[in-house]
């Protein structure tokens, strides 16, 4: 029997069928994001957004970096060629779909104004990152 390779190409397309992971990837676009964010905006339980993270986490297009007691998430191009180009084609439609914009103008809302967001009270900004890989 074959050994399996380190990419996981049937989690990589799993984590693609699930709206609040779609949801999750389009609103970390460019930029790395602390969970507070997908809370706010997605309007889901803390847990269940950190259970979808985890799982784009597994997937391979999601990282995370603690900084005190903020997690901050950014998607990561996977080292399989053809999930990268997937991946990216994936944003880029998001981009064009009309939930997924209301999302972001949201987003945009919550980071000019975090103080009118009682669940944003001295989270991080959102940083500007590259996706390249």
């Amino acid at each position: 029997m074959a050994k399996k390779s380190q990419f996981d190409l049937e989690r990589f397309f799993q984590a693609f069928g699930d709206e609040t992971r779609l949801r999750i990837l389009n609103l970390m676009g460019d930029q790395e994001l602390c969970v507070c964010y997908f809370v706010e905006v997605i309007g889901c339980p803390q847990p269940k957004i950190s259970r979808h993270l985890a799982y784009l986490r597994r997937a391979g297009v999601v990282s995370v970096r603690r900084d005190g007691k903020w997690m901050h998430y950014r998607i990561t191009m996977p080292p399989h060629e053809g999930a990268a180009e997937i991946l990216q084609q994936t944003l880029t439609t998001l981009k064009n779909e009309k939930m997924m914009q209301a999302d972001r103008f949201r987003l945009a809302r919550a980071c000019c104004a975090p103080g009118n967001f009682v669940t944003l009270h001295g989270a991080p900004p959102p940083t500007p990152i590259s996706l390249t890989a």
